[in-house]
């Protein structure tokens, strides 16, 4: 960075921390920085499969459009989750990267990669939310009084507040996996693409432990 000689001290100090905050902030957002994952369960027999892969053992669980996080169950109708728990012996540590995963959803010939967290974050919902005044019985519209025969068969749109959305974002985030080196056990979320239902489930890992397949229960 430059400045020109004629710049007063104070303003070529402000021009410093104006740019140090800015790279504190990009720091701050940069994805799987500030994600924690899930606690990991006692052991992996605690989840719906488990298997070897070296010395380190996969195990997992499929949520389906269910979200589970410590402090809420949130749902995503454009996602499936999967939880999945990374065991290894004492002091065991392992480079963990989510595009390591994918998942081959109802028999499909090309399984699905792994996405990042962010982008649940436009499909997120909190069924337990209820928008204020959701609950008010609907006005009486028609001549006759009866009812609501001139009622809108439209579901009325509710805007979720930007506090609450943030709130959920947050949620995710801290359950998806994290990545980068750590000391096992690990545990996290992680998030496939797809709509609809889903009947068969098959995740593949591909990483620094080696390869593992695990059929999971939809």
């Amino acid at each position: 960075m430059q400045f020109h000689p004629k710049l007063g001290t104070s303003t070529v100090i402000a021009a410093f921390l104006t740019a140090a905050l800015c790279q504190f902030a990009l720091g701050q957002d940069a994805p799987g920085r500030d994600a924690k994952g899930l606690p990991p369960r006692a052991t992996p027999g605690d989840y719906q499969a488990h298997i070897q892969a070296g010395s380190v053992t996969l195990a997992a669980e499929f949520t389906g459009h269910s979200i589970p996080t410590p402090d809420a169950v949130l749902t995503t109708a454009d996602y499936v989750a999967v939880e999945v728990g990374l065991f290894g012996p004492p002091e065991a540590h392992l480079t963990l990267n989510t595009g390591d995963f994918s998942l081959r959803i109802n028999g499909k010939k090309t399984p699905s990669p792994a996405q990042p967290y962010a982008v649940v974050f436009k499909s997120l919902k909190d069924p337990n939310y209820a928008a204020p005044g959701s609950n008010a019985k609907s006005s009486k519209t028609s001549l006759g009084g009866g009812g609501d025969q001139n009622a809108s068969p439209l579901p009325p749109i509710v805007h979720i507040p930007i506090d609450v959305e943030r709130t959920m974002e947050q949620r995710v985030q801290r359950a998806a996996l994290p990545e980068g080196d750590r000391p096992l056990p690990q545990a996290g979320l992680i998030f496939f693409e797809h709509h609809g239902k889903v009947t068969s489930v098959e995740l593949t890992y591909a990483g620094a432990a080696g390869t593992a397949i695990l059929t999971l229960q939809p």
